[in-house]
């Protein structure tokens, strides 16, 4: 673990901390986790300017990092710089996938979970397609409300290079379900993908008429007429 970092983030975070702002941030985000209060683009170059000063020199040595920052954390804001370490293109391999359904399923609200999926997962998908494409599919169907999320979620950018059979497979396994967060997902990932390839969009949406009126609404948005 590098302890040089984790002790400097959290000093960091303590010297922008913000009481007042603080309990505002707690309330939006319904966190169990208290905040400091120092938003994101405070907190965001903090991490960057550590990271630098004190870099991992492996990935073990970042794993572990990471974990102790985000299970050890006391407020918020540590648990997003541990994932912003993390955005350092030497990182971008697939060796880090554990770790990322670690702190999806443990961080279980859509801050995180939005963060991994498009930002983290969905790169890695695309770079490694070979090796993501098993995952993203068992993810689509595990019993985790926020891996199935974030299944749907991670193409979310792509445009040209999504993989619409992942795509169609991710949606159609939880097409059914009524949770708010997986049919707003639902309807993001078309809305998105309807702005590279309206027709298959369209398509989709008639093809599949259990589509919940919230996943619908989302997805057609975009959509011509």
């Amino acid at each position: 673990m590098n302890t040089a970092l984790v002790a400097a983030v959290r000093a960091g975070l303590a010297e922008l901390a913000d009481p007042v702002k603080a309990p505002q941030m707690q309330r939006y985000m319904r966190s169990d986790l208290p905040y400091r209060g120092v938003q994101t683009p405070l907190w965001r170059p903090l991490a960057r300017r550590l990271g630098r000063e004190h870099p991992s020199p492996d990935l073990a040595t970042l794993t572990a990092t990471v974990r102790e920052l985000w299970h050890g954390a006391r407020f918020r804001e540590e648990r997003y710089v541990a994932l912003q370490l993390t955005a350092d293109r030497r990182w971008v391999t697939p060796e880090l996938v554990p770790l990322y359904r670690e702190l999806i399923e443990s961080g279980a609200w859509w801050d995180f979970v939005d963060e991994i999926a498009t930002h983290r997962i969905g790169p890695l998908l695309r770079g490694f397609p070979a090796e993501l494409t098993p995952i993203v599919r068992s993810w689509a169907v595990d019993e985790h409300l926020w891996l199935r999320r974030a299944s749907v979620i991670c193409q979310v950018g792509s445009k040209s290079a999504t993989d619409t059979d992942l795509l169609t497979h991710c949606i159609s396994s939880t097409i059914g379900e009524r949770d708010f967060f997986l049919r707003k997902g639902i309807g993001w990932a078309l809305r998105d993908y309807s702005r590279t390839d309206p027709a298959w969009v369209a398509a989709f949406v008639d093809a599949h008429p259990e589509l919940s009126p919230l996943s619908r609404r989302e997805a057609v948005k975009y959509l011509p007429g």
